[in-house]
This record gives structure tokens, C-alpha cells and sequence, in this order.
């Protein structure tokens, strides 16, 4: 008897794991919509749909931003808890003096985190949003 129980056990532990290694990588990917051209850790993306993934541990990951199956642009970011979670996927930008646009967050529905993306330029902006 105490070894069904044990077996029992060790079989729920194992399925714990497996689920929460399961809700660990539905996390790690999300969308992306630019609204204008926008500077990413200092290259300039088009307006347009992009797929963010990320991997690390920690607050700090690699975030890789991707067109279709192409990897567009690879750079460190920070992962930051939030208090309020986001009605909708948003991109948090900075309008520049130049007229530019620097991303300086990405927000995604219903999750209690941000991505955190260096400031690659200084700006005296305001956000605006691009919402899924």
C-alpha cells in the first residue's frame, strides 16, 4: 500500500511540474503591432504585425522579435511584475524630438509582467499604443 501511495505521489509531483513547465512556455511568446516605425535597442523596424519570444531566467531575458519565421531583432530585456494587468497587447513607445519612435515597453493582455526593452535613445515623449 505505501508504495501505490508513494507511486501516486511522485506520478501527481511529476504532472505539477509538467504543467507548470507548460504554463512557463505558453509565457514566453507573444505579439507585437507598431503603429509606426519604430527603434528597437537601436535598429529601426517598420509599422506592422511582428511575434516577440523570449528566453531566460530571472528578470532578464533575450527578447527576438520575428516577421513571419525570420528573427528580425535579438536584444537583452527585462522582465517587470505590474500591479494592474493590460485589457489588450500594447506596445509602450517614446516620441523622440526628432520625430522618431523609441519602444520602451510591451504589454500583454491579462498578464501581470511588461517586457522592458533598454532605451536605446532619450526622448521627451509620450506612450502611444498598438493594441491586438
Amino acid at each position: 500500500m505505501k508504495l501505490h501511495l508513494g507511486s501516486s505521489l511522485k506520478h501527481i509531483c511529476l504532472a505539477a511540474v509538467v504543467l507548470a513547465a507548460g504554463s512557463a512556455l505558453a509565457a514566453t511568446k507573444g505579439s507585437l503591432e507598431l503603429q509606426h516605425p519604430t527603434s528597437i535597442a537601436g535598429k529601426q523596424l517598420a509599422s506592422g504585425n511582428y511575434t516577440v519570444r523570449w528566453e531566460g531566467t530571472g528578470d532578464q531575458v533575450e527578447l527576438k522579435i520575428y516577421q513571419g519565421k525570420n528573427v528580425v531583432l535579438s536584444t537583452p530585456a527585462r522582465i517587470m511584475k505590474v500591479d494592474h494587468r493590460a485589457s489588450s497587447n500594447s506596445a509602450v513607445v517614446v516620441a523622440n524630438s526628432d520625430k522618431t519612435y523609441t519602444l520602451q515597453e510591451i504589454r500583454f493582455a491579462g498578464k501581470n509582467f511588461v517586457l522592458g526593452i533598454t532605451s536605446d535613445g532619450s526622448g521627451a515623449g509620450a506612450s502611444g499604443g498598438a493594441g491586438n
